[in-house]
């Protein structure tokens, strides 16, 4: 069984903007590169950055659903992030030295009801992934489409803030991968778990708002998974169109 990769997506701050990009090359043991690479605690938050916390630590998507109407660009040179979002334009900073203009600009989409951000988190060498080890996660489109069939209606991809898509596969293939090792392009990763969702995926991309039962929409498949959560076993180049197979 053999898919091909039709597009790559990182997240630089988790829940806040997503980012297509034409290739990544992937490290064993760690996420994707430029993916999770901080988190945004919020005052309540007992991390400290000295390890991986759940994300219960965070704001997100399924807390602050605006949030997913964020796109992002990472410089990888000079670690600036760019956010930009409908109702509050564009900004660029730096979340390692100066987190101070983001708080000041995120702030009127905060529920006032909900802890507000606070500061920035990130740990050495993985990153902020709601699995508790590095992941990348594997989507397939096919499985996309069955949702949508349930839902009777198109909805975007990006719901779902995966990494890797891959086409050219039965729907729910992913989900017999489990323990096995799949080669894409040059890079091998062995899938350990699905991932699970939550009302976050209810939410429009584009919008901010929710619009649809997506959660719902699972639950008639038996289950309330989208997507496999992947370890990087061997490192190495993937491009949009490296082909993936078990090995």
């Amino acid at each position: 069984m053999m898919g091909a990769v039709t597009s790559l997506w990182r997240h630089p701050i988790k829940s806040h903007g997503r980012e297509e990009v034409t290739s990544t090359t992937l490290i064993a043991g760690q996420t994707m590169p430029g993916d999770r690479v901080w988190a945004v605690a919020h005052e309540q938050s007992k991390a400290d950055g000295s390890e991986w916390v759940p994300c219960a630590n965070f704001n997100r998507v399924s807390k602050v659903p605006q949030l997913m109407a964020m796109r992002a660009r990472l410089d990888d040179d000079s670690g600036l992030v760019t956010l930009d979002h409908p109702n509050l334009g564009d900004i660029t900073f730096d979340p390692d030295s100066d987190p101070a203009p983001f708080l000041d600009w995120v702030r009127p989409i905060m529920p006032s009801n909900r802890a507000q951000s606070k500061r920035f988190v990130k740990v050495p060498n993985r990153g902020m992934t709601d699995s508790d080890f590095p992941s990348v996660t594997l989507c397939n489109i096919a499985s996309h489409r069955a949702v949508e069939r349930q839902l009777g209606m198109e909805i975007s991809p990006l719901r779902w803030r995966g990494n890797i898509w891959l086409d050219d596969l039965p729907e729910w293939q992913e989900f017999k991968w489990m323990g096995r090792d799949v080669k894409i392009g040059d890079a091998i990763l062995r899938p350990t778990e699905r991932t699970d969702r939550c009302p976050a995926t209810n939410t429009n991309p584009e919008t901010g708002l929710p619009d649809a039962d997506v959660v719902s929409a699972l639950d008639s498949f038996g289950h309330r998974d989208f997507s496999v959560r992947a370890e990087v076993i061997q490192g190495g180049e993937i491009l949009i169109g490296s082909k993936a197979e078990l090995i």
